[in-house]
């Protein structure tokens, strides 16, 4: 179900606590309650899904070895146009994306939105910015 009505600041009620959910196909992602309510809110479990599909994918392998950032730290944006989206991911602002997905149609209530994945040695987290 989307809700039309999603804002930043919905999203921005969430400010992190030690809750998190594993991703069922990708076992060494998880995300915590703010994406969670994203997905929920606005439909779009396939968002968590299609960022956690390139953790182990040889896209991710590269973009981690042209820089190391990558290995710790990624910043992953949607952006909305109409009803087309594309998926970004990218080692800091203004650093040209290492993962670029283009969706032909996407039903998104925002604009654009930003998950965030950090790694711990161990798993990668999604979060989102007011998560961290």
């Amino acid at each position: 179900m989307t809700t039309a009505t999603l804002t930043q600041n919905d999203l921005a009620q969430f400010t992190g606590d030690s809750i998190r959910y594993r991703h069922p196909l990708n076992r060494k992602v998880i995300y915590t309650p703010g994406v969670k309510y994203l997905a929920e809110a606005a439909g779009a479990y396939w968002l968590i899904d299609a960022i956690a599909s390139y953790f182990g994918s040889l896209e991710m392998l590269k973009g981690q070895a042209s820089d190391a950032r990558l290995r710790s730290l990624q910043f992953w944006q949607l952006k909305c146009e109409g009803d087309q989206a594309t998926l970004t991911a990218r080692a800091d602002s203004g650093v040209a994306p290492f993962i670029t997905q283009h969706i032909d149609y996407t039903d998104f209530p925002m604009n654009e939105v930003e998950i965030w994945a950090g790694f711990d040695g161990s798993v990668w987290t999604l979060y989102l910015p007011s998560e961290h």
